[in-house]
């Protein structure tokens, strides 16, 4: 559970230090005082998005920093994220956990755990797992048809196995994405080959090998200055062997041996000199190889105008298809090897569609199987869901109310196997959802959008979101005015449902019914003041009775003895509720969602 919130610098927040408790927590003060801003710093901090319009003026960032405390349902979802990213020690299960959130003036935010550094990808993968808030989004959410799908599958604990059903589908989808791009255009897929045939042709002709290009360079180098070659290769043999035409001019060769044998001399009158003589004479055979090398390489070059066109021509050649397909003779052999594949595709494809329908056929009764079980399950979470919901609108004064969930099917010729039947699916399965309600004796189902308003509309969602918040695993709830529309005959009965919520979470409400926050285990007030110019927000535990008493009458616009007297009557109401009711838990309303089988 969220054990303390610190914030400084947040919109109207210069410094607050917050300690929260289990049980019901709520918060209340004057419209503007800044109740919801520290929801606002709650959801920043769980991965919510950073604008720099939050730092309060003339501050150069805002920091919300909170501390959490892990049970061990959080243990077991949340130190696995945590030893994956190397948050904690390997093997290690901290009882708690801090995560702060900086926000500077330009914008940019930093999000850490437990000290270190994260994005906000793993952030939110924790954040979700710690803190659900019910806030006006999620109030207008549950109005959208498009969302009660989603709703219902998190009732009947069916993400997971919706994940599996989703995963299948998609397999079908690329399946059929084939088929359509095999059929779609024979034309088309007929001069395809044909231009693959005449570049597979192309490239085979060249007959290119790995390198050959480099080996060309090198040749037409020599090619083009074999004259140049000849003569200084001649030249050096010369200087090493010597010729005829030489006059006064002795050999290298000639000139080393006779060191040679005065080092032999020399070497028999001074042992000394016997390594001397020994290199002298390794250099004499190095240099005859060196002159037989030059020997040899004199009778290569020549000088051949028809092999140095050809040499050109191939060159030529290979740059062409490097241009068209490639920059490297490998890239265009694989060019070739690729098209060669893609060829032989086409011209089987015809035995490939084949395959492929098969498979879809496959995938569609597999797909049908899955959906019709996610389907049941749907169906019999959806009587709960709906029982429940009844249930909670006759103890809100709404007992002539109904409340169905609407499960949907139709018909596809390309659908899913159900039975004897072919039905529309998609990721989510084969069922269309929405919640239908009726307000008044009479009147008929219609979708909730069209039937909630004022008062009314709070009063579903209130009961919407108890129900399904029963089936909620995460351990601190959230509700910023969910009692808006509410008046004070209902508002003790808010109450009550709110803290029963407390069984299994711990609950934070901002309201402004008194009826509501005589309910607290701990109260909280938000007040604004103006010192110097600026704008201060402070929030101040109720700790006392007495200061209890005084808000609940500023809340009941009474602040005098008669107004003290009914905030009085309203703390001992609430109190005797609760020393009525046995330890509060979830399966209080008999509305709790179905065992579910295993799936898949």
């Amino acid at each position: 559970m969220l054990e303390e919130i610190r914030i400084h610098n947040f919109a109207i927040i210069e410094s607050l230090e917050l300690a929260f408790a289990s049980g019901l927590n709520v918060i209340t003060g004057e419209t503007g005082a800044g109740k919801s801003i520290i929801i606002d710093a709650v959801e920043l901090l769980l991965g919510g998005k950073a604008d720099a319009t939050t730092v309060r003026a003339g501050a150069e960032r805002a920091i919300v920093e909170g501390e959490f405390r892990l049970d061990d349902r959080l243990q077991a979802t949340i130190v696995p994220i945590l030893q994956r990213e190397e948050l904690v020690t390997s093997g290690e299960e901290p009882l708690l956990m801090t995560i702060s959130r900086e926000v500077r003036v330009n914008g940019r935010s930093t999000a850490r755990v437990n000290g270190i550094t994260v994005n906000l990808e793993v952030l939110g993968e924790i954040g979700e797992r710690l803190v659900d808030v019910h806030g006006q989004s999620a109030h207008l959410s549950l109005l959208k048809s498009s969302s009660h799908i989603d709703l219902l599958d998190r009732y009947a604990d069916l993400m997971d196995a919706r994940a599996a059903m989703a995963s299948v589908i998609n397999r079908l989808y690329g399946v059929r994405r084939e088929i359509h791009q095999l059929v779609e255009d024979e034309a088309a897929q007929k001069r395809r080959a044909e231009r693959l045939q005449r570049e597979v042709e192309e490239i085979d002709a060249a007959e290119l090998q790995p390198g050959e290009d480099d080996e060309l360079r090198a040749e037409r180098i020599r090619l083009s200055n074999s004259e140049q070659l000849a003569k200084l290769s001649v030249e050096a043999l010369t200087l090493l062997y010597g010729d005829d035409t030489s006059e006064g001019q002795m050999a290298a060769l000639d000139q080393i041996m006779q060191v040679v044998a005065l080092l032999s001399k020399l070497s028999t009158i001074d042992p000394d000199l016997k390594d001397d003589y020994d290199l002298s004479e390794e250099v004499c055979a190095e240099i005859e190889e060196l002159a037989s090398s030059m020997r040899h390489y004199i009778e290569q070059v020549e000088f051949n105008p028809e092999r140095l066109d050809e040499v050109e021509e191939r060159l030529e050649l290979i740059n062409g298809l490097k241009r068209h397909y490639g920059g490297s003779i490998e890239l265009v052999l694989e060019h070739a090897d690729k098209s060669r594949a893609e060829l032989e595709t086409i011209e089987h494809s015809e035995e490939r569609l084949a395959e492929l329908q098969k498979q879809e056929e496959l995938l569609l009764h597999h797909v049908g199987e899955l959906a019709e079980r996610v389907s049941r399950i749907r169906i019999a979470a959806a009587k709960h869901l709906s029982a429940g919901v009844v249930n909670e609108l006759g103890d809100l004064r709404m007992a002539n109310a109904r409340f169905e969930v609407e499960i949907t099917r139709s018909e596809d010729p390309d659908g899913c196997y159900v039975g004897d039947q072919r039905l529309a699916f998609d990721e989510l399965g084969i069922d269309g959802v929405e919640f239908l309600m009726s307000a008044n004796p009479g009147e008929p189902l219609r979708p909730l959008a069209k039937v909630a308003s004022g008062g009314e509309a709070a009063r579903i969602m209130l009961a919407l979101k108890r129900v399904l918040t029963l089936a909620d695993q995460t351990p601190t709830l959230i509700f910023d005015e969910i009692d808006q529309g509410i008046g004070g005959r209902v508002g003790s009965v808010v109450g009550e449902k709110l803290w029963e919520l407390t069984g299994g979470h711990q609950v934070m409400v901002v309201t402004h019914l008194a009826q509501l926050a005589g309910y607290a285990d701990r109260h909280y007030r938000v007040q604004k003041s103006v010192d110097e110019g600026r704008t201060h927000t402070e929030i101040l535990p109720l700790a006392e009775e007495w200061q209890r008493v005084e808000e609940l009458a500023a809340m009941l616009g009474t602040v005098n003895e008669s107004g003290y007297q009914s905030a009085r009557e309203l703390l001992v109401a609430a109190a005797d509720y609760k020393r009525q009711q046995a330890a509060p838990s979830s399966s209080s309303n008999g509305a709790e969602p179905p065992h579910q089988p295993t799936l898949l």
